[in-house]
């Protein structure tokens, strides 16, 4: 029974071949509609013994295909059986033989010999059954078991006595099978046939005469069995009578019928019956002999029937699925050739057969986002019992999103019973199981794979909500400065994520390029910002901008994130000084300070700033070198210059600072400037210092006096010169810039000889440097008369060839006066004027400038 209960290797060939022909064909498309179960079905009839490819009807037009759409990707047959006796020609749409088909081997002694099969169309997800009736042909001739048939005949046998013949064996039906007998002419023996039940026909030998061994003591005969095809097929048998004395009493069975019912699960060599018949001969006439009377080649391999004693054995497997009646007619033979016959044996089913569970077509992957009830395979079911031990449920596991519908007869459609998701679950292995009805029930299972493909359903998420980065000024171009990442739950391309900045629109239009743009690049694939120039914090202190993640699917999906980017301060100015202010020629101006000042007076402030930040910018200052160290001191926070003690007539006239701004960063930058502070109370003690000094330094060049000057009283009186005219020139332009304010220019000149100026500060700030461009300009010349208490300043008149002329002289009214803080100092040009005890300084520009001590 194994045979029938499990799948043959061929079987699973098959049903291998089965699957990835449903794979190729499947693979090529996504099944998304429901399954379609068709209830139409076509027939067919051929007679047997065709060849191979012979013409059984034409598929395609009966229904309805598309010739140019037939291949074993869309058409497919689908039968259950071990043969494939019919196939599809993909060009014609003809169905045709496949093999050569036997109507006897296939259906035995069957009325109808039907094949049945299914038409699957698998683009149309559509099932059409289909059969094919094999007709009979009279390719059998009626035959006998080989060899000669004896027959044993009393002499004393009564007229009218009927002696069974050998049958004689046409798998044919109908009119081709076996039509009847004709036995040779004898006038002992005539032939008559009974027709049993069945339809069988039974030849019987009958005794017309009587007969006598002493005259005749054989006879031989010839049996003719013929059938009704045209043209008719016979058979002959060879019939030895041999003619033997009285035998009168034939075996008699027990019972004409012996009915026995047995499980098709029991063991072999199982003692299924016996029978009896009894003979009321003496003698050699009562020993009986059982045999069967129908020797057919399947019982005889299933039973054994013991000729003495009438047991009847099991020696093959019963199958209650292939054959649910076995009838067996058993003889009793005695020693005179008499017999008796009898015996039917009918077979119960037991559960013996696991369901056979087939996957007709199969879907390997669906979308996500496939609709509810999207078809993913087809699956049949049969069991070979019978009653409930055949029928059979078909069931999977209720946690899947997966249902199986009954479409057609045994067939089930395994379909998606609600929405998938791949992120949640990429994959499904189906376990699809198989129970019969049985006691205890039989079941058989199968695994189906199901892929589930990705959809572009998920954007693209970033770790945070919102990113911030931090860079140090001067950075390097191309340096990484912060790195950005997003996840996308999806598969392949559709997680593919692609990172790009998002512009900025500026006021200027398309052609405007944002400073984000310039600045700034990220990576597309790693998401790393990096930078495209060196940011400089005084210039840029923050940059603000959004990331785009976009991922790979179609259309695709996207996400924006903004970022913060700050930029670090590094101490990579210097202390810059706005006062005292450098000149191009790297000189500064001359502080002055009285000699009567106390300590702690104030000098002068040296101001600086840093364009840097924080700690970067906190300066200090601190006195460097000094002409006189201790003299002066410096703030350290405020940068004052102010007197440490009380100025000393050993004090120089001319103190050089030199102060150092430094700032707090690491390292820290600095800077310095030179600041000249002349010591002195009032300008004529500046110029009698000066005074003393030439004297002193032409005493100790030529050794005694002289009336020309010398060099180095020259160049000290150039100074005092200098400082007076930078102190007038500074004084010139304050007044020209109120004065421009309210008047015109031409009023500026003509009011320009009554102004007055007091309360200028002891500190007040005289350019050295301003003196000696004024004297330059001006092409000025000065000369000191030494001893003298009264100077006199001469400012010989340029040559001005576009505005003024040489020889015109000079306007008592364009003549400026100004106040100086007491002292014994007059200057005049032209006249001397004593104005409230103080010394007046009266100059004309294009002539002459002197001051006197009244």
């Amino acid at each position: 029974m194994d045979g029938f209960s499990l799948p043959t290797a061929w079987a699973m060939a098959a049903a291998q071949r089965l699957r990835d022909c449903s794979r190729r064909a499947l693979l090529c498309f996504v099944l998304v509609a429901t399954w379609e179960a068709a209830s139409g079905q076509i027939r067919y009839s051929i007679p047997e013994e065709m060849q191979k490819g012979a013409f059984v009807g034409n598929v395609a037009k009966d229904l309805g295909l598309d010739l140019k759409g037939l291949s074993d990707s869309s058409v497919r047959l689908v039968s259950r059986g071990r043969t494939q006796y019919f196939a599809l020609n993909y060009n014609s749409g003809h169905l045709q033989t496949a093999e050569r088909i036997d109507r006897e081997q296939i259906c035995a002694r069957l009325e109808k010999c039907m094949l049945n099969f299914q038409i699957l169309l698998q683009d149309k997800m559509k099932l059409y059954g289909a059969e094919v009736e094999i007709t009979d042909i009279n390719d059998n001739v009626p035959s006998f078991e080989p060899g000669e048939l004896e027959k044993k005949i009393s002499e004393m046998t009564s007229l009218g006595s009927r002696f069974p013949l050998l049958e004689a064996q046409d798998p044919d039906l109908g009119i081709n099978s076996l039509q009847g007998y004709q036995l040779s002419s004898s006038e002992h023996f005539s032939l008559d046939v009974q027709t049993g039940e069945d339809g069988g026909k039974y030849p019987e030998l009958v005794l017309e005469k009587p007969l006598d061994r002493e005259q005749e003591a054989v006879h031989n005969l010839i049996l003719t069995a013929f059938d009704g095809g045209d043209p008719a097929r016979s058979g002959t048998a060879q019939i030895r009578v041999t003619v033997l004395d009285a035998n009168d009493n034939a075996p008699l069975f027990s019972q004409p019928v012996y009915t026995v019912n047995v499980m098709e699960n029991i063991p072999k060599s199982y003692t299924v019956i016996s029978v009896k018949a009894t003979d009321l001969d003496e003698g050699p006439n009562k020993e009986i002999k059982y045999s069967f009377r129908k020797n057919k080649e399947k019982s005889s391999q299933i039973f054994h029937l013991n000729s003495s004693t009438g047991e009847i054995t099991l020696v093959g497997d019963l199958d209650y699925e292939e054959s649910p009646l076995y009838e067996l007619e058993v003889q009793a033979h005695d020693g005179g050739d008499l017999y008796d016959r009898a015996q039917v044996i009918s077979v119960s089913d037991v559960n013996d057969n696991t369901p056979e569970l087939a996957i007709s077509m199969v879907v390997n992957s669906v979308p996500e986002d496939s609709p509810p009830g999207t078809v993913i395979a087809l699956l049949n079911v049969h069991d070979q019992d019978s009653g409930e031990n055949g029928e059979v449920t078909c069931s999977i596991p209720s946690s899947l999103p997966f249902q199986l519908k009954k479409s057609f007869e045994n067939y089930y459609s395994l379909v998606t019973d609600r929405a998938l998701d791949r992120e949640q679950e990429a994959a499904y292995n189906i376990t699809v199981t198989a129970t019969d009805h049985g006691a205890p029930p039989l079941s058989t299972s199968a695994t189906i794979s199901l892929q589930i493909l990705d959809t572009n359903d998920n954007p693209p998420r970033f770790e945070q909500a919102a990113y911030t980065g931090y860079v140090r000024e001067n950075n390097p171009r191309g340096a990484s400065i912060l790195s950005l990442q997003a996840s996308d739950p999806d598969w392949g391309e559709n997680a593919r994520v692609t990172y790009s900045l998002l512009l900025p629109l500026l006021p200027g239009g398309e052609g405007s390029e944002s400073p984000v743009s310039s600045s700034i690049s990220i990576h597309s694939e790693s998401g790393a910002v990096y930078a495209l120039r060196s940011f400089d914090y005084e210039q840029l202190r923050e940059l603000r901008f959004q990331v785009q993640a976009q991922d790979g699917g179609s259309p695709p999906l996207s996400t924006n994130v903004s970022v913060t980017l700050w930029i670090l301060d590094q101490n990579d100015n210097s202390p810059e000084i706005l006062y005292p202010a450098s000149r191009s020629d790297g000189s500064t101006g001359v502080e002055l300070a009285p000699r009567s000042s106390e300590p702690g007076y104030l000098v002068t402030k040296v101001v600086a700033v840093d364009a840097d930040s924080g700690q970067n910018a906190w300066l200090s200052y601190q006195l460097l070198k000094a002409t006189e160290p201790g003299l002066f001191r410096v703030g350290l926070q405020s940068g004052e210059i102010r007197t440490a003690r009380s100025v000393l007539d050993k004090d120089a006239l001319k103190q050089s600072l030199v102060v150092l701004v430094k700032d707090n960063g690491q390292p820290p930058l600095s800077a310095s400037v030179s600041v000249t502070v002349v010591l002195a109370d009032s300008l004529p003690q500046i110029l009698s210092e000066l005074s003393s000094l030439s004297a002193s330094a032409a005493a100790a060049a030529g050794g005694g006096g002289g009336a020309e000057p010398q060099p180095g009283l020259t160049l000290y009186l150039g100074i005092a010169v200098a400082s007076v005219s930078g102190l007038f020139f500074s004084f010139l332009l304050g007044l020209l810039a109120l004065r421009l304010r309210r008047w015109r220019n031409s009023q500026l000149l003509e009011s320009g000889a009554s102004g007055n100026f007091s309360g200028v500060p002891v500190s007040q700030f005289v350019g050295i440097d301003g003196v000696r461009a004024f004297l330059h300009s001006y092409s000025q010349e000065a000369s000191l008369t030494a001893g003298s208490r009264k100077s006199q300043l001469h400012f010989p008149q340029p040559n001005y060839s576009n505005t003024l002329s040489s020889q015109k002289s000079c306007d008592p009214n364009q003549i400026l006066t100004f106040r100086l803080p007491p002292s014994s100092v007059t200057h005049q040009a032209g006249s001397s004027e004593n104005t409230d005890g103080r010394e007046v300084l009266r100059c004309d520009i294009r002539c002459s400038c002197s001051y006197q001590k009244k």
